[in-house]
């Protein structure tokens, strides 16, 4: 299993239309982040700043295959159509880099 996080920008005026699509996920959504073999996803949200940070467990073999796989699902697709255009990279991504992600410098159970 590995712990995952990313970061990325959330437009000011896109929190509300964020906010409610996640609290109202497609199930198929779901299911796909599921048979991808992700676990324990938490998105949160950092004030005034407008951070997304996002934390997940992987349970699979091939995180870059499974997230291939994601990206190639239809209702994903769609979903990330409505997504995409509320965030934001942060300044400091790198070419082509949507979610930043984040290094693990500290966990304890």
């Amino acid at each position: 299993m590995q712990r995952m996080a990313f970061m990325i920008r959330l437009k000011p005026e896109k929190i509300p239309e964020y906010k409610d699509l996640h609290a109202n996920a497609w199930p198929g959504i779901l299911k796909q982040i599921s048979a991808c073999n992700i676990r324990n996803y938490t998105i949160f949200l950092r004030q005034p700043e407008n951070l997304l940070v996002g934390v997940y467990e992987y349970h699979g073999d091939d995180h870059d295959a499974d997230m291939a796989r994601m990206g190639e699902d239809p209702e994903t697709r769609k979903w990330w159509a409505l997504t995409d255009p509320c965030q934001m990279p942060l300044e400091s991504a790198g070419p082509g880099e949507w979610w930043s992600p984040l290094e693990e410098v500290f966990h304890h159970d």
